[in-house]
Parts: C-alpha cells; sequence; structure tokens
C-alpha cells in the first residue's frame, strides 16, 4: 500500500511506499556539534498523546548532513510514531519539527526533498522492477525514463529490471523500494526497519547498498529494533524507549562506555551468587568458561574484591568486547529482564 507524505495534514506528491504501525533524563555520550549548516532534521520537545497514553514524550534530537543515523528502540518504542510525525503522516500533540532549516510553515517544500520507506515496500507483484518504478515516476513530474535506470543500476538490480517484483528475493524488494525514494534524488533517505524480515543474506545486500549512498553523500535516518545491522552501517545513534528518548552519541563512543566486565573464576556457581548480590551489578551470564558481568558503574576492582574477599581465585578479569546491543540494555536497564 501506497502512503503520502503529507505537510500539515494536507496531501502533498512526495509519495512514500509502505504502511505506518500502530522518564528518564537523556545521557549525551558526545555533544551535537555544528558544521555551520543548519541540521538536515531538527525535533524539538516532540509528544505524541493517545489519550491518557504518551506514545512519544518530549523527544529532541537532531540529524546533520551526511549522517548515517540511527534511531533504536524496541518494537513499540515510539519509533514509527516519531518517524509520522516527522513525515506529517500524523500531527504531534506538542513540539516542533524543521527540515533543513526551512521551518514549519515551508514543510511541503522541505518534504519535496525527503525520500522515504515506512516499514515494507508494496508494489505490483506481476509487474517488473523497472515498470513498477516507471508507475511510480508518473507521480513525480520530472523524473524520466533514464532516472528510472540510473536509480536500478544505483541499487544493484539492473540485472533484474525485466524481472517480475513477485520473482524478487526479499533483499531485492527492499532494494526496490529503496530505488523508489531516490527517483526525485532526495537529500535525506528516511528508513523504517529496512532490513525488517529479511534474511542474512538480504540484510547484507541492503547494508552494502545503504554505505555506499552514505559514501555518496546522502543523508540517512534509519530507525530499527536491530543493534547489530545499525552498529554496522551508523555512526551516531539516538535511542529511544517506551516513548523517551534516553541516550545519544556516536556508536563508538556509546560502545566504549559500557560496563560489562569478563571474570574467570574456578568456582563459577559460587561467584555467579555473590555477583548477583553487589550492589549495582544488573546481570550476571555465563559465557563458556567465563562470567560477562554488567555493572554500570560499577569499578572492575571492587568486583574482583567481592570475589576474592569471599575466598574465590580470580584468574582474569578485564573489560569485555561490547556492542551496541549490550550498550542498549545496560542503559535500559533490561539487562535484569533478559536474565529473568
Amino acid at each position: 500500500m501506497c502512503a503520502e507524505l503529507a505537510a500539515d495534514n494536507h496531501p502533498s506528491p512526495d509519495g512514500m511506499t509502505g504502511t505506518i504501525s500502530g522518564t528518564s533524563p537523556v545521557q549525551t555520550i558526545r555533544p551535537v556539534k555544528s558544521n555551520g549548516d543548519a541540521p538536515v532534521i531538527r525535533a524539538t520537545g516532540l509528544t505524541k498523546r493517545y489519550g491518557s497514553m504518551e506514545a512519544v514524550k518530549n523527544a529532541s534530537f537532531e540529524v546533520r548532513s551526511g549522517d548515517v543515523f540511527g534511531f533504536l528502540g524496541p518494537n513499540g518504542s515510539g519509533k514509527s510514531t516519531t518517524i509520522a510525525m516527522l513525515l506529517g503522516l500524523i500531527r504531534p500533540t506538542a513540539g516542533q519539527i524543521d527540515f533543513f532549516g526551512l521551518g514549519p510553515g515551508r514543510r511541503k517544500e522541505a518534504l519535496a526533498r525527503v525520500g522515504a520507506i515506512i516499514e515494507i515496500p508494496a508494489f505490483y507483484p506481476y509487474l517488473s522492477g523497472r515498470d513498477n518504478l516507471r508507475a511510480m515516476a508518473h507521480l513525480r513530474p520530472g523524473v524520466t525514463k533514464k532516472r528510472v535506470d540510473e536509480v536500478l543500476d544505483i541499487v544493484g538490480l539492473s540485472g533484474a529490471a525485466k524481472k517480475r517484483f513477485g520473482n524478487y528475493s526479499l533483499g531485492m524488494k527492499q532494494r526496490l523500494g529503496i530505488a523508489s525514494t531516490l527517483l526525485h534524488d532526495p537529500d535525506l533517505l528516511i528508513l523504517d526497519e529496512p532490513t525488517n524480515g529479511l534474511d542474512p543474506a538480504g540484510m547484507v545486500e541492503v547494508r552494502h547498498l545503504l554505505l555506499r549512498l552514505a559514501a555518496e553523500g546522502k543523508t540517512i535516518f534509519i530507525s530499527s529494533h536491530l543493534l547489530n545491522e545499525i552498529e554496522q552501517v551508523c555512526d551516531r545513534v539516538t535511542i529511544i524507549n517506551k516513548g523517551t528518548i534516553i541516550a545519544e552519541g556516536a556508536v563508538d563512543e556509546l560502545v566504549q562506555q559500557s560496563r560489562t566486565t569478563l571474570v574467570r573464576v574456578d568456582q563459577s556457581r559460587q561467584a555467579i551468587t555473590i555477583l548477583r548480590e553487589l550492589h549495582g551489578v544488573q546481570q550476571v551470564e555465563e559465557r563458556g568458561d567465563d562470567l560477562l558481568v554488567t555493572a554500570p558503574g560499577l569499578p572492575p576492582a571492587k568486583i574482583n574484591a567481592a570475589l576474592v574477599q569471599a575466598g574465590l581465585d580470580v584468574h582474569e578479569l578485564r573489560r569485555a568486547e561490547n556492542s551496541l546491543e549490550r550498550v542498549f540494555l545496560e542503559i535500559t536497564g533490561t539487562a535484569n529482564e533478559q536474565a529473568a
């Protein structure tokens, strides 16, 4: 099903493929730096209420030109609601959105520079990839047949241009969806769950495409709950949970500030009992002969001291290699839920 971007609840020709799904302080790892230009997206105090339920609560963030920006959160965290507000598909209860520094009064002009996919792209299954794009091009004045072939080449589908969409793999379908957003050569791409439902091969296809588009100068906003995928393509992220933004910063700095410690002891079962009772420890999990201790703000020396005082021999204790997923569990406080 196709949806159209709207400006102030009025339809605009900026078509978008897909469908719409239905407080702790922000932890800033690195302050947002200005490159001298207005942010591509500036959201200030975005809030969306449905009756007494707040789907998004006072969300503020910026996306700079050239960013590959990850908007992270579990299912139901408010990601799709936020994107729908960005694109004018639903009206915020409060807050303001500016694209390219143009201000809310020039929303239609700004959205003409945006290409977006919400969830799964939908095309005519009996038409070829090329014919599907040509049909969409008719909705956009100025998009030529040559441009259709150009975007097919950009997404690596020139060789499958005559193939029926219904016979495409999931990865090819998602790449064709991205091709549809490129028809009018937008400055900004907003992609909601671009790898959701794909097999590993499809994820790799889409990941490589996004990295190539970023290298060519596109600003890309990616919403996802797949933290491993985001870690591989994004340089900056904002994390939202239960409608509230709880962290933002550079991916590498978020990962580096994680507080997971690897511990190796002989009496692992006894060590697990001791560590789980230690104040500040969120989670203890076994990984082979090692224990991974999630304890934000707790120095490794205190972990070591607790084990030694209990008469245990500690053979190794060091910071564990971390991932964005582990950081997410730590800062959302869901590590204990995962262990339960």
